[in-house]
């Protein structure tokens, strides 16, 4: 899935998604101490802005240039000047931003498994000593092969296949799955979450 294949999926309407931050994020950050905070995969913006309204320095990372210009339009009447950077890129080819990040988290990203795991393990090092990751992820149980979308979920990181990979370094304090707080996305059948949330040990 390239950077055309989701510039076509947001032009395809007005917007993908509801443009509210991630329940997931809301439920597992919210008494994190702002910091420095990295949104992979951040689509039209509602993480990224959730964050920054809470006073979170931003970086936020999408490969659909389509879904970054909708959310930097979003972030002009959302009174967060300067506290988010939008950048365009395909963090399974392109190292992340440099960090540490305080908190690092990818919500339904797709990103490929691979041998080694060398894009996982760039986005794990820029966790700062002390910070959180954390990845959400649909419950590949609730899916119908109408959500697949073109796409076998079994490819793609999981956040249990995270939690495997995590070593010594890292506390897993979240690792499980929990039913929506938020209504899916239109047409889909998504009714349940898994989550990880872990601490890089300082």
């Amino acid at each position: 899935m390239d950077a055309q294949h989701w510039d076509e999926r947001y032009s395809s309407r007005d917007r993908l998604f509801s443009g509210n931050p991630n329940g997931v994020l809301v439920t597992e950050a919210a008494d994190l101490p702002p910091g420095r905070a990295l949104d992979v995969g951040c689509g039209e913006g509602g993480d990224a802005l959730w964050l920054a309204g809470r006073g979170w320095q931003v970086t936020a990372v999408d490969i659909s240039q389509v879904a970054l210009d909708r959310a930097a339009a979003a972030a002009v009447g959302a009174g967060v000047p300067g506290r988010v950077t939008w950048r365009q890129a395909d963090v399974a080819t392109t190292p992340p931003p440099d960090g540490p990040f305080d908190l690092v988290s990818l919500q339904y990203l797709p990103l490929r498994v691979e041998p080694g795991h060398a894009a996982l393990g760039r986005l794990l090092a820029v966790v700062a000593p002390g910070g959180t990751l954390l990845v959400g992820g649909h419950d590949v149980a609730d899916l119908s092969p109408d959500d697949h979308h073109g796409f076998d979920p079994a490819d793609y990181y999981q956040p249990d296949d995270v939690a495997k990979l995590l070593d010594r370094h890292w506390i897993v304090e979240v690792d499980e799955r929990r039913p929506r707080t938020t209504p899916p996305p239109e047409g889909s059948h998504h009714t349940h979450d898994t989550v990880l949330r872990a601490r890089r040990r300082p």
